[in-house]
Formats: structure tokens, sequence, C-alpha cells
């Protein structure tokens, strides 16, 4: 299950996918190894624990897959249960509420298979605590009965392989952390990885796009892939109702334009945030209560959703005190940053 929050889905870049979007996202899914671009340090060792674990005729290790919404890390998932030759079973942590949901997933597993958790570190205690025995030792244990009648059913599990995905991995606990043999950070993408991207869904899609057309969604897209195909999907409606069909440069700028996405990738909700802290707070720092507060959005969408970019980007200085705005972020809103953020570049 892909991540999704229908409360922010309607912005173009939000990295967060819609209900409606995961249909297409399937469609536009790698399917193996060959076709996924970007992540290199991590796909590449991903090919050799695959490849010696087919050889030794085992389940892979247990993956756990850390980063930002919409970096891949679902589509990876599926990409090793392609490669392995093995059927694949997805959840999301808080869908998984009691520890008989948990007994009916992993009891209908066949040897081998993937069992994928988005959002893993959501998992309820209770739950979490169960899936130890069952990832170390393959065996899940039940109590059946009450009382002084109660007894412990111990159901025998077919090897698996748990993948986990979490985009907070300081609120995964150490023990769960500690019982994933392979962990891998996922990175934002670069506008070269970006544009092949594009160029893929574009084939896929049939969308006919020239080289600058897809430059300039690339490097508006805030280095995620979610949010390149989803452009490109808004932008090719532009290009068929205002333009001959084809996404060009020109038709990309002014279709981002129209749906206020900077030549950096930053939105409005972006720029709000940028603001407060520069006008608001002058420039910080300023915690991210207070942001959250000020711009009526959660504390956790602030860090999740807006921030990571941001500070990938040098907008935002995270600090012990607070955020500080950098100088790159008062250049950006057309501000004359004063002398203590002009060092923060």
């Amino acid at each position: 299950m892909a991540e999704h929050d229908n409360k922010h889905h309607d912005r173009p870049v939000s990295p967060t996918a819609s209900c409606e979007e995961l249909p297409v996202e399937t469609a536009l899914r790698p399917q193996r190894f060959d076709e996924y671009v970007g992540q290199s340090a991590v796909t590449d060792n991903l090919q050799i624990f695959v490849q010696a674990a087919k050889l030794r005729g085992e389940p892979l290790d247990h993956v756990l897959f850390c980063g930002p919404p919409g970096l891949g890390k679902t589509t990876l998932a599926y990409v090793i249960a392609n490669e392995m030759g093995v059927d694949i079973v997805t959840a999301s942590g808080p869908a998984i509420e009691r520890k008989g949901d948990l007994a009916g997933i992993l009891t209908n597993l066949k040897q081998n298979d993937v069992f994928f958790i988005d959002e893993i570190h959501r998992l309820p205690r209770v739950v979490e605590e169960n899936m130890y025995p069952a990832m170390e030792d393959f065996h899940f244990d039940y109590i059946v009965g009450e009382g002084p009648s109660a007894r412990n059913l111990r159901l025998k599990l077919p090897h698996f392989t748990l993948i986990g995905a979490t985009t907070r991995t300081a609120l995964l606990s150490s023990p769960m952390r500690d019982r994933f043999g392979v962990v891998s950070r996922l990175e934002f993408y670069s506008p070269a990885e970006l544009e092949t991207i594009v160029r893929r869904s574009a084939q896929i899609l049939q969308v006919p796009l020239d080289e600058e057309g897809a430059l300039e969604i690339a490097r508006r897209s805030r280095g995620t892939p979610r949010v390149a195909n989803r452009l490109l999907r808004r932008v090719r409606d532009f290009a068929q109702v205002l333009g001959d069909g084809r996404v060009n440069a020109a038709v990309a700028q002014e279709a981002l334009e129209r749906m206020e996405v900077d030549n950096l990738g930053l939105d409005r909700m972006d720029h709000i945030i940028l603001a407060t802290i520069v006008e608001k707070f002058a420039g910080g720092p300023v915690g991210v209560e207070a942001i959250a507060a000020s711009v009526a959005e959660e504390r956790e969408t602030i860090e999740d959703v807006y921030e990571p970019y941001l500070i990938q980007e040098g907008f935002i200085q995270r600090t012990p005190r607070g955020r500080l705005a950098t100088a790159r972020a008062y250049a950006h809103l057309g501000i004359e940053a004063p002398a203590s953020q002009s060092r923060l570049l």
C-alpha cells in the first residue's frame, strides 16, 4: 500500500498519493531492478542480496526502507518480490489494529513471500511485539481460551521476508529496527534522474514530450518521482487543452506557473512557511509548533511533508533552538537578509 494522505493530495507537489492516484502509480511502477531509476547505492546492494538469497533458496533478510514519502519505498518492495519470484502481501501499520489481524496475514503467507508494511512505525505496540518471534523464529504464539483453561497455541509460519517502510525512523522502536538485516535510506533524486523517470512515464502514458519539457518538469519535482509523475499528468492536460498535445518547455512553464509551482519546485504553502519564519519570526529560530500554529497545519505535517525538501534545498536549518531561515530563503522571497542570516547559505 503506497503512502497516501487525502488531506494534502490536492497539492501538485505533495509527496503523498491520494487513493485515486494509486492505479496510475501502479501502471507506472518499475517491475525490475533494470527498470528502476536512481537510488543506485541502495539498488546495487539489493540486487546482490536478492541474487545470493535465490542461490541459497532462502528468503531475503528482512528489509527496512527509510526516507521521505514518494521516493520509491513501495516500488522497491514490489521489485524485490518480482526479482525473488514470490508473491507480495501489503498492509499499512495503522490498519493492523489487533493481534488477530496480524495472525491472519502471517498464517496465509507462502514460503519466501514478501510481507510489506507501509508506515511500520505506526504499528500498535501489542502488534509490534508479536512481530518479533515471527521475524526471528517464524512462529506465532496465540492464546486460546481464558483464565485457568487458557493455553498457548504456537503457530508455525513459513519463512518470509518482512519489508517495512517508514518516513519517521526515530519513531520506530529499537527492538523492531534491530531485527531488520538490511536497512536502507532513500535520498532525493537528481534532476537528471527525474528527467529519465518523466521520459519513461511519458512513453507509458503516450504523452508527446520533448527534452526541454521533460527537464522543466524534472527540475520542479522536488527530487521526488511521485511528484514528477503527477506534474507530468497535469501538464499533459494543459498541453491537450491549450496546445497541440505536445509537452514542451513553454507549455510546461505555463502549466506549472498556473499551478503555482515555481522554478525550484516550491508551491504556495512552501512560500507561506518561509514567509512566516522570515516575517513573523524574524528569520528564527522558531519552534515547529509555532510554525504549525501560524500556518494552520499539524506539526507532523510540517515535519513529514513540507520540511524535508526545504531543509534538503537549504531554505531552512534545523537547530536545537528551532528552525532558521537561510540567506537562500530570503533571496527566494526577494527579501534582503539581515547580517545574522547572511552567513546561512
